[in-house]
């Protein structure tokens, strides 16, 4: 369940699983909000890692293939594990506009 997340009544009834179709929908914005937190913590790490490996001992230009791929795992888990708090913000956002969309 979401929570700190202030829900809109078709929200509320796709969670409490009276309308399929609204829950689909539900779900489908969690997970778009869920992957563009993902995608900006993401970023974050890359540029964190930016200048690490810099010198002799390297590893050479495979390896910032292979930390992209770690990056990426990183957020992964970030967001699986409650995130920053950025994918509710989002998901409420998408929600809200679905609202005044259908209006």
């Amino acid at each position: 369940m979401a929570t700190g997340l202030t829900l809109t009544p078709a929200a509320d009834a796709a969670l409490r699983g009276s309308d399929p179709k609204a829950a689909a929908r539900f779900n489908k914005v969690k997970d778009t909000a869920n992957d563009f937190e993902a995608m900006f913590i993401h970023s974050m790490f890359q540029q964190m890692f930016a200048n690490v490996g810099q010198g002799p001992f390297s590893g050479g230009p495979g390896a910032k293939v292979w930390q992209s791929f770690l990056t990426d795992e990183y957020s992964k888990s970030f967001v699986k594990a409650g995130g920053i708090g950025l994918a509710a913000d989002v998901q409420r956002e998408l929600l809200a506009r679905q609202e005044m969309a259908r209006q």
